[in-house]
C-alpha cells in the first residue's frame, strides 16, 4: 500500500521501520528541544502525510523512550482528511530535563483501518450477559 508523504522541513525524516514487519513506523523530531519534568510539548516531525480513507493513524509511544526516558505520548490520531503537519505530544514523566536532538526517534506511526460507524438512537438496549457491570465487574 502506498501512502503519500511530503517533507516541510529540510531536516524532516520519511518515517522508518527497524524490521519489514514491524507495525510502527518511528516518528523523528525535527527540531532540537527541551522537555522539563512534567511538561507537555507539541514535538514537530516536519511531514504531512495523505492517507487512504479506510485507515488512520496513530500515534503510539515507543517504549525504549518511555523506559529509559520516561517520555510518553499523550494523544494522536490522524485523520486520513488532515493534511497539516504532524505533531507528536510529549509529555515527560521523569524528574529530569529530557533533550531531544534534531532527528531523534520521538514516537511511532501504525496505520489502521477503522469501520465508520452509524450512530441509532433508541430507547432500549439489548440484554446482555454482563449488564451494566462495570469496572471489576468480573471479579477481577
Amino acid at each position: 500500500m502506498n501512502c503519500k508523504i511530503k517533507r516541510i522541513n529540510i531536516n524532516a525524516k520519511i518515517p522508518t521501520k527497524a524490521y519489514p514487519f514491524d507495525a510502527g513506523h518511528d516518528l523523528y523530531s525535527c527540531e532540537a528541544t527541551v522537555i522539563a519534568p512534567m511538561e507537555r510539548k507539541v514535538v514537530k516531525t516536519g511531514i504531512q502525510i495523505a492517507l487512504p480513507t479506510h485507515l488512520y493513524g496513530r500515534i503510539a509511544p515507543r517504549s525504549g523512550l518511555a523506559v529509559k526516558s520516561g517520555l510518553d505520548v499523550l494523544a494522536g490520531v490522524i485523520d486520513s482528511s488532515y493534511r497539516g503537519e504532524i505533531g507528536v505530544v510529549l509529555i515527560n514523566f521523569s524528574d529530569q530535563e529530557r533533550y531531544l536532538d534534531k532527528g531523534s526517534k520521538i514516537a511511532q506511526l501504525i496505520l489502521e483501518s477503522y469501520h465508520n460507524a452509524h450512530w441509532e438512537e433508541v430507547s432500549e438496549l439489548p440484554d446482555s450477559s454482563r449488564g451494566d457491570g462495570g469496572f471489576g465487574s468480573s471479579g477481577e
